[in-house]
């Protein structure tokens, strides 16, 4: 497996109110398939974290963009491959 850490910035507070309970639900989903490592907001207010652990790439590009925030337009994202060293 693969890790990718992937921001969440906010961009529309009022959609990401909106569909707040789409994207934990379809996040819950996605713990469930294993493919979520760890995942959270950011304390001030700007966004969230989620480390998926996948096989590629164009798997955590399709579930990112499959996610309620990205679809309604209430967050944007930035994907990065991760080289976790420990816990």
């Amino acid at each position: 497996m693969i890790y990718y850490a992937v921001f969440l910035p906010l961009l529309d507070l009022e959609k990401s109110q909106k569909y707040r309970p789409q994207h934990l639900d379809y996040l819950e989903q996605k713990r469930d398939e294993g493919k979520i490592f760890v995942n959270g907001p950011f304390v001030d207010g700007t966004g969230g974290l989620v480390i998926y652990q996948v096989s590629s790439l164009e798997e955590v590009k399709e579930i990112v963009q499959n996610d309620p925030y990205v679809l309604k337009g209430a967050r944007g994202f930035e994907i990065h491959e991760w080289a976790m060293v420990g816990l």
